[in-house]
């Protein structure tokens, strides 16, 4: 009898063998599974989640929403052994998935500062056309647009460099960003000094970088635009611990600094500003220009990228927190950032097919409940899956999806958009905070129960959750119900509290509104698990 190390060993010498022959390589969410165990150090990983649990995580993470009762019921019955896939491939290729993208890189990147209609239209129609990720980076970090397609781009410039009542433009907040969005390294503390506690930033880390914003200026909030005066010095700084002056031109942490060439005064445009048409000109050398081609191409660029998105589908990265990618901050599993970033890059920073890849793996299809005999959850180990914060449009759309009532809220964009600022004001981080955990709160949980909006997605209206569940009998409730919310069946305790609990009530249309407020409140709902 061959031993289960021994068996796991001769596994990882076949796909080893397989990776280093001619032949094509397994897809990459083999090869994901194969390092993730590599790394389980005997533990044990918990089997895959059933088809319910893993619906409601590919539907939340892949299109922002749960599937419809009707969708769920149609999964559940299919038995096609290949329709997880296919339910993956149906997911990325929908309506839904740019608008879920558009909605996750826009909390990430903006961090609630604010909002922009051409800055959600280009983030939209970006992940609509399946646009490369490095292609999105440059024209976001660029800062200017001349078409109708990047014209929302420099929001992520524009709103950061907004004055607040007397504060100046946060210069060291923009740097600071840029740093932490775009190649996973936060130098907030590398500012004055070497940091302290991370000897990998450096003072002229975050000073070169700096240095690229340094004449940048807000052009127009209204649409966005924003402008850059000619760069003629270089930053000087000093360490607080020290006295030597030092000085830099921009530079990307990592790489060379950037040769800037000394144009004589007037000389500095090839397009001059002109203020009456608001229109900031173009720099014959544009610092944010370099900038936007330079970020791409360094090592961390794509590292960073492929740890923000395993972190969508994992609720973890490889790299945790996700900003502080540094030597004594190692990666979780070196070998699989490694691999991620290779491929990513590889094909062309296709995002779209990244996430299909990692959803494809077990790793990201097992159970939430861990395995038997172990008590303790690691989620370093991605033997077993997270628990997800659900963002509060992931929320917004999912309340509407259970409730029956999102065809019908959809025809009205202003009836969404009221609706979504109530979501964000529940539910969402401060500005300027990332959102990476879950943390339940009490005012969410009230805004669920008592918010007057909520209320009346509840109300009977033809077709929606509580109308349906009228015309079934009791014991017909609770399964309509629990798929409806929860994308599940009801065990037969709920089923039995639900008949029990109807058995109670003489006012019928009440008590069924209580026990959808009841499950929409609940962790279950709120968490993707």
């Amino acid at each position: 009898m061959i031993r289960p190390a021994v068996r796991f060993g001769m596994a990882l010498f076949v796909v080893g063998f397989l990776w280093s022959s001619t032949r094509a390589a397994p897809p990459l969410s083999e090869r994901i599974d194969a390092l993730v165990m590599a790394k389980a150090n005997g533990r044990a990983a918990s089997p895959l989640a059933d088809d319910a649990e893993f619906l409601r995580r590919a539907y939340l993470d892949l299109a922002g929403v749960i599937p419809s009762v009707q969708e769920a019921r149609a999964f559940l019955d299919d038995t096609d052994p290949g329709k997880r896939a296919k339910m993956i491939d149906k997911l990325l290729s929908g309506p839904d998935y740019p608008r879920r993208m558009a909605e996750f890189f826009h909390v990430m990147l903006m961090e609630r500062r604010g909002d922009h209609a051409q800055w959600q239209e280009y983030l939209h129609s970006s992940f609509a056309q399946n646009k490369p990720w490095d292609q999105m980076a440059r024209e976001i970090l660029c800062g200017f647009s001349d078409s109708k397609e990047t014209r929302g781009a420099p929001f992520f410039y524009s709103k950061r460099l907004e004055r607040y009542g007397q504060n100046p433009a946060d210069y060291p907040g923009l740097t600071r960003d840029v740093g932490r969005m775009f190649l996973g390294i936060d130098l907030q503390c590398a500012q004055c000094h070497n940091h302290v506690h991370i000897k990998d930033y450096k003072q002229a880390d975050y000073q070169g970088l700096f240095a690229f914003f340094t004449n940048v200026y807000l052009n127009d909030p209204k649409m966005p635009s924003i402008g850059e005066r000619p760069f003629t010095k270089k930053v000087e700084f000093v360490s607080v611990f020290g006295f030597t002056k030092k000085q830099t031109g921009p530079r990307v942490p990592g790489m060379k600094e950037i040769e800037v060439p000394n144009y004589k005064q007037g000389e500095e445009y090839a397009r001059k500003p002109d203020n009456k048409k608001k229109d900031p000109g173009r720099l014959k050398f544009s610092p944010l220009s370099k900038l936007a081609e330079q970020v791409p191409q360094s090592d961390a660029f794509a590292r960073n990228a492929v740890n923000r998105l395993w972190f969508l589908m994992m609720g973890r990265g490889i790299v945790h927190p996700l900003d502080l990618h540094h030597s004594k901050n190692p990666p979780s599993h070196p070998e699989l950032l490694d691999l991620l970033a290779k491929e990513f890059v590889a094909h062309k920073y296709d995002i779209k097919w990244l996430l299909g890849e990692i959803a494809r793996s077990q790793t990201y299809q097992r159970s939430s409940m861990l395995p038997e005999n172990q008590k303790v959850f690691q989620p370093e180990s991605f033997l077993t899956a997270h628990e997800k914060l659900i963002g509060a449009e992931q929320l917004m759309w999912s309340v509407l999806q259970a409730t029956g009532e999102l065809e019908r809220t959809r025809q009205f964009a202003a009836g969404i958009d009221s609706l979504r600022s109530l979501f964000v004001k529940a539910f969402a981080n401060p500005p300027k905070e990332p959102e990476i955990e879950f943390n339940p709160s009490l005012k969410g949980a009230l805004f669920i129960l008592n918010n007057n909006a909520v209320q009346q997605l509840l109300v009977p209206r033809p077709g929606n959750l509580v109308d349906r569940l009228s015309k079934l009998p009791d014991d017909k409730v609770a399964e309509e119900l629990y798929l409806s919310v929860l994308t599940r069946l009801p065990t037969a305790d709920e089923k039995s509290e639900v008949e029990d609990y109807l058995a109670q009530k003489t006012d019928r249309v009440k008590a069924l509104q209580q026990l959808a407020w009841a499950l929409l409140a609940s962790t279950e709902f709120c968490v993707n698990h």
